[in-house]
């Protein structure tokens, strides 16, 4: 069933459920995350036969298709989203969504099966903390609605489990560039110099910059603004939050610098970025 937000009178087409037993997976309309913190389970996914160990996640869409064979100590939660909820377009019983298309990119892949993906993704553990954080979180949100901006917050939370999880599974190999990656990719909200990075990779600032470049065509720190950029974009498009917190998520300590970084590498302040990646969308925040 829907949220009601109590705030804003709408329903928020989302659900969370904290002890997810894969009885009634895939939900109708619904792309799904689900976390299994512990044990194991044994499916069908689609007619080929997977097992799920813990800590990993098993992205859903509406079309797949499951049949449970064993579960051994499993322990899980899942949240689910309609397809267009990073639209925030206006909804109803009778239309549906006024917008068709869907403005979010990140973390789309995870939920296309083919050949070379089969929708499970192992959880690394320097990954699962904050993983485990930001499930939590959302699940809060979803029942306590805290406040007016509750659903924006379920929305950064969930492009940072989409991002990380894109970027964890884009290659297996874990070289010194890769494991500086993941620390980014993981812990970019919070404050990181280049000697927490050079830490991470086991090498000088020259050894990994060179390395860095060469895979990325940015410096360590240059690929670190980068992304934080990235996802300050989506937050600007997806959420209401102000350009403060955005700043905060996005680990700039100072909106001014985010303004500043964000103007000189985009061309348009942040404000106006927002209002152009709304620009035919109706929203209902």
């Amino acid at each position: 069933m829907p949220q009601m937000d109590r705030y804003k009178n709408r329903s928020v087409y989302i659900e969370f459920n904290a002890e997810e037993d894969f009885n009634k997976l895939p939900y109708k309309a619904r792309f799904t995350i689900v976390f299994v913190t512990n044990g194991s389970v044994n499916l069908k996914l689609n007619a080929y036969p997977i097992k799920v160990v813990a800590p990993s996640i098993l992205c859903l869409s509406k079309d797949d298709k499951i049949q449970i064979f064993e579960k051994n100590n499993l322990a899980s939660q899942s949240f689910s989203f309609h397809p267009d909820f990073f639209n925030t377009a206006y909804f109803s019983e009778e239309t549906g969504y006024m917008s068709n298309s869907l403005k979010i990119e990140t973390g789309l892949s995870l939920f296309k099966k083919d050949n070379k993906n089969n929708g499970v993704y192992t959880v690394t553990e320097k990954a699962y903390p904050k993983l485990y954080e930001w499930f939590f979180i959302m699940g809060t949100e979803v029942h306590a609605q805290s406040d007016s901006l509750w659903v924006c917050r379920i929305k950064k939370y969930l492009i940072q489990i989409l991002g990380l999880l894109e970027e964890l599974n884009k290659n297996g190999e874990q070289s010194p560039v890769d494991l500086v990656l993941e620390y980014i990719h993981t812990n970019y909200s919070d404050r990181i110099s280049l000697e927490d990075l050079t830490r991470c990779a086991h090498l000088n600032r020259v050894s990994l910059n060179k390395m860095f470049k060469e895979l990325t065509g940015y410096t360590a720190m240059g690929y670190l603004l980068t992304y934080r950029l990235k996802m300050a974009e989506s937050l600007l498009t997806h959420t209401d939050m102000s350009l403060n917190e955005i700043a905060r998520a996005a680990g700039f300590e100072y909106d001014t610098y985010f303004i500043r970084q964000f103007t000189d590498k985009r061309g348009m302040t942040p404000t106006e970025f927002r209002n152009s990646s709304r620009e035919f969308v109706y929203y209902y925040q």
